[in-house]
């Protein structure tokens, strides 16, 4: 409980105007993306500059308030979601680009600059921001950072992680804490950096992140290409792969998800495909030219009924905007939503993607399956209702089952959505006690007072 005394003082700190502490404010910070019970705040406050930031840290480290830092409130694993009666910190109020530089390219931003805008300005300066989560248009970099998200690119360019040179962070005692440095090179003293990425607020609170920018490629041809066999667009993934060819992006949709997408958008995907591949290639104009081709190629000894190539960026942009409704179009044909993201090595997509239909009628169930099946990182959707408490246990089995054949493919729990607190209970299947063990001494050495964003990734 936070007593009117705290919240007074925290309201010295960022000002009555950023301090929200009426239930209808709270309640809409009380949950995010995940299907997850939502867990009402005490209050919540907006620091917007960084000083204020420490300050507000240190004054919940002293009053053991339990602290958790939300973006926008896009996590899929519940990693924003706050502890009843804690305190929720939002990063709307720090969201400047402080610097591009297009000589060293590099980029400084604030947690709360939203992913987008930052990907448009780089791009104004003829650079290129790779990491493109399904969320960009609202999710914030802090997020992005917290979370190590991926995105449609992720198959050549990376995740988060891949981009991250330097951070800023305040420990829980308000300590500005620097790792990393603007230079493509680094290393001094311990890599704190890689500590933070994907830690979901455990251990630190983001205040700068430094970025790397690369060139944009100069050419990219786009395809999409119709299958009337699930089977033999899964395999074409992995064949894709085997011949040593990286595409910028390679995407599946299963049937299921064509057609809702196709309601949606009506960007005239073929609804009769029983599954499509959206693949991009990118880079010097010749490279795309060499590695077009053959991917055509493949895609037509793997039995490819139709490709379609882009004709110009509109239709492009026409397709590619259709990929990532994906999400949205499932989410309208039921009250409730469950998007998971098991990931498995690349070879085994078409074994991975037989188990999910095999599943999804083992637990009579609606799965749609979409995702970047190029890095193995696919997206079963299951379409439910969680008020029907029957279904809701089939549910919670057929997820159980999802990981456990994932697992038992080499792959792991999560590609790019964190282990927040939906998979908390699962992480000891992959990494085994002794990592869950270590991890909570690195917790406790960090955060004895276990105030930052507790129960996310090792549980209490």
């Amino acid at each position: 409980m936070v007593h009117a005394a705290i919240v007074k003082q925290l309201k010295d700190l960022v000002g009555s105007q950023n301090v929200f502490d009426n239930k209808a404010d709270r309640v809409t910070y009380a949950y995010d993306a995940a299907v997850l019970e939502p867990q009402l705040p005490a209050v919540v406050v907006r620091p917007e500059n960084s000083e204020v930031l420490g300050r507000v840290v240190a004054l919940c480290n002293r009053e053991g308030l339990p602290l958790t830092v939300r973006g926008a409130g896009t996590n899929l694993s519940g990693g924003a979601i706050p502890q009843q009666g804690g305190v929720v910190l939002l990063t709307n109020g720090l969201n400047r680009i402080l610097e591009i530089n297009s000589e060293d390219m590099y980029a400084v931003v604030q947690p709360g600059v939203i992913t987008a805008q930052l990907a448009a300005a780089v791009e104004a300066k003829g650079l290129f921001y790779p990491p493109d989560p399904g969320s960009q248009a609202v999710s914030t970099l802090g997020g992005n950072v917290a979370e190590n998200a991926g995105g449609l690119r992720g198959l050549k360019y990376g995740v988060t992680a891949d981009y991250v040179m330097g951070l800023r962070f305040y420990d829980v005692e308000g300590n500005l804490i620097k790792t990393g440095s603007r230079t493509v090179k680094c290393a001094t003293g311990y890599n704190l950096k890689a500590l933070m990425i994907g830690s979901e607020g455990t251990l630190g609170v983001l205040d700068e992140i430094t970025l790397k920018l690369i060139p944009p490629p100069r050419a990219r041809k786009s395809m999409l290409a119709v299958f009337d066999q699930m089977e033999r667009a899964s395999q074409t993934v992995a064949a894709i792969i085997a011949h040593h060819i990286v595409p910028a992006t390679l995407e599946f949709l299963d049937n299921f998800t064509i057609r809702a997408v196709e309601d949606f958008s009506h960007a005239g995907l073929p609804v009769e495909a029983a599954a499509i591949l959206l693949v991009e290639v990118d880079g010097h104009p010749g490279q795309v030219a060499e590695e077009g081709e053959q991917v055509e190629a493949i895609l037509k000894q793997m039995g490819a009924k139709d490709i379609q190539v882009a004709r110009d960026d509109a239709q492009r942009d026409r397709i590619w905007a259709a990929r990532r409704s994906a999400l949205s179009a499932l989410a309208k044909l039921k009250p409730t939503v469950v998007l998971e993201d098991a990931t498995v090595p690349r070879s085994k997509i078409p074994a991975m993607v037989h188990a999910l239909q095999g599943i999804a009628r083992r637990f009579d169930l609606a799965i749609g399956t979409f995702g970047h099946a190029g890095d193995g990182n696919l997206h079963p959707t299951i379409l439910t209702d969680k008020r029907d408490k029957g279904e809701w246990q089939r549910v919670e089995a057929a997820i159980e089952a999802i990981f456990d054949e994932a697992l038992a493919l080499g792959g792991t729990l999560s590609g790019e959505h964190g282990t927040g607190l939906a998979k908390a209970g699962f992480l000891k299947k992959e990494t085994g006690q002794g990592a869950i063990l270590l991890s909570r001494r690195i917790k406790s050495a960090l955060d004895p007072n276990r105030i930052l964003n507790p129960g996310k990734i090792i549980g209490d």
